[in-house]
């Protein structure tokens, strides 16, 4: 049996990728992420029924969180690494089997006879996981269920890895919440059952919308407290002289013990992608050698880490197939791996920063042209009398949130379009790669306010949520209600349980492109239209003449 997939935007004329995934990885790699998923949720079951006999499961929470965050969308392509995740997935059940009936034994409790991922058994060989896997792909979920049920199964699942990867990123920073875990495990027990209602699935996506904007929340905090408040700061886009290492991803933990590494070593670091952001964060800028962006957005990297003359570092997720030019010069950290490239384990950047010193660098400055960013909720806040002044006045009469997951298709060049268009009486809040369209233009300002505020990752859209309800709160009415418009580009799971977190806040009108998930039917599409009115992005100049009319 062929591979399935259709869990990201891109996947292959938006139905789904049989033979090979679009996003790189192979039949192989594809069955054993199935697999891990399945074992993910045998624990699940488990740690969500220890958890009522009121035993803690820190080792189940981390291990599914690691392990979800492993099969989201260009993260780990490496069926060694894979494999070895399942064979300790295996053992952790096995732990929380004997676990579980030790506890019911010991509380007098009956325990129930559980079937499905809970009795699950490795396979002894590589060969027999992925068939294993195969057996739990997502195309056996539709003959079973119905393309209906099987695909608000997996845009639960989808929002769950999404969630989890983002509670794994805050847990770095020493953010967590056992509410969290709990309703994690709770979730995916409901996804074991053999029967589901179409209207309890989507209170379980609605479920993890919530769960979703509390580990935002999280992870807000976590980044504050570890690298202070987002400052408008303005960054360099071209590089200076010197040897030079490119930080990719989201990590900003992983970025500051690689500066506190570096640091006095003559190498000079720059961020990509994602990592844009990490220069308006006061313990990041205060280091003399993160001296600016290099590149733009995540699908470029083929031919940007190539013409970049040093070492790179690519954390959490976003990497692709790499050219040989640069393979050997490239490394992986966290759930990151691509079979044969260089593996970072416990931050220890010594062979990074030597072969950084190895290599060239640029050996001349560029132009120094900056772009600016750093509008968190806070700094956004903390002149919303004047956006409030502003709005009263008529002097700004609409804004938009344009951001989300930047991507390859040419279409996306909607978003492009549609921020050129943008009236010059407007603003344009921004966050994620999806900036990568259009942040490099000049915008101008309204009475002193940029017209373009780059609010930061796609994970700080609990900035944008709270600028959002705290304007509504400020004009006696709802976000709904607020001359504020949501045009956003999806990629990946991170993307899914954002959208999710939104509908959860009963936010109406989305645009959402370029195209439309495959997992969500015509049928599903329709109750969220008629509940939220979400809607598909169509031309540029007509949508925005639709929104502003």
């Amino acid at each position: 049996m062929s591979m399935f997939c259709y869990q990201c935007e891109q996947t292959s004329h938006n139905t789904g990728c049989t033979n090979f995934g679009v996003c790189g990885k192979d039949p192989d790699v594809a069955a054993l992420q199935d697999l891990i998923v399945y074992a993910s949720s045998g624990l699940a079951m488990y740690g969500h029924r220890l958890r009522k006999l009121g035993v803690d499961t820190p080792e189940i929470n981390n291990l599914i969180m690691e392990s979800l965050f492993a099969t989201v969308t260009n993260v780990n392509f490496d069926p060694k690494r894979l494999a070895a995740m399942i064979k300790k997935q295996h053992l952790e059940l096995q732990n929380a089997r004997n676990t579980y009936l030790q506890t019911c034994q010991q509380q007098q409790a009956t325990p129930e006879n559980l079937g499905g991922p809970a009795t699950w058994q490795m396979a002894d060989s590589i060969d027999g996981l992925i068939e294993q896997g195969i057996q739990a792909s997502v195309r056996l979920q539709i003959q079973k269920h119905g393309a209906d049920i099987a695909g608000l199964k997996e845009l639960i699942m989808y929002g769950l890895k999404g969630t989890v990867a983002y509670a794994h990123h805050a847990k770095i920073l020493g953010a967590e919440d056992q509410q969290v875990y709990d309703k994690v495990l709770e979730i995916m027990d409901f996804l074991t059952n053999e029967e589901f209602a179409v209207d309890e699935l989507l209170a379980n996506a609605l479920a993890v919308g919530e769960i979703n904007y509390k580990v935002l929340e999280l992870l807000d905090r976590g980044h504050i407290q570890n690298f202070g408040k987002p400052e408008p700061t303005e960054v360099r886009i071209h590089p200076v002289k010197g040897k030079a290492i490119l930080v990719s991803g989201h990590d900003l933990k992983d970025l500051l013990e690689l500066l506190k590494q570096t640091e006095g070593k003559g190498v000079n670091v720059y961020t990509h992608g994602e990592m844009l952001p990490a220069h308006s964060y006061p313990e990041l800028k205060k280091f003399s050698h993160l001296v600016g962006n290099f590149g733009g957005a995540w699908m470029e990297q083929r031919k940007e880490f190539a013409e970049f003359p040093g070492s790179i570092l690519m954390t959490t997720n976003c990497i692709q197939k790499p050219k040989e030019s640069y393979q050997g010069r490239l490394f992986t950290s966290g759930v990151v791996g691509w079979p044969g490239v260089q593996h970072v384990e416990n931050r220890d950047f010594a062979a990074l920063i030597d072969s950084a010193l190895a290599l060239p660098g640029f050996t001349e400055d560029s132009t120094d042209e900056k772009i600016l960013v750093g509008f968190g909720h806070d700094t956004v806040m903390g002149v919303a009398d004047k956006v409030v002044e502003a709005i009263q006045g008529g002097h700004l009469r609409h804004l938009f949130l344009i951001g989300g997951c930047d991507g390859a298709e040419s279409v996306r060049n909607y978003y492009t379009d549609f921020a050129e268009e943008v009236p010059e009486d407007c603003a344009i809040l921004t966050l994620g790669c999806g900036k990568y369209r259009f942040n490099k233009l000049q915008f101008g300002d309204i009475g002193g306010i940029p017209r373009l505020l780059d609010m930061g990752q796609c994970n700080d859209a609990y900035s944008a949520i709270q600028v959002a309800v705290a304007l509504a709160q400020v004009f006696k009415t709802d976000v709904n209600k607020l001359p504020l418009s949501l045009i956003i580009s999806w990629f990946e799971q991170k993307a899914v349980c954002i959208l999710l977190t939104l509908l959860y806040l009963g936010i109406q009108d989305i645009r959402i492109g370029p195209a439309l998930p495959a997992f969500i039917t015509p049928n599903v599409l329709k109750v969220l239209q008629e509940k939220y009115n979400l809607m598909g992005i169509g031309n540029a100049s007509q949508d925005l003449q639709t929104i502003l009319s």
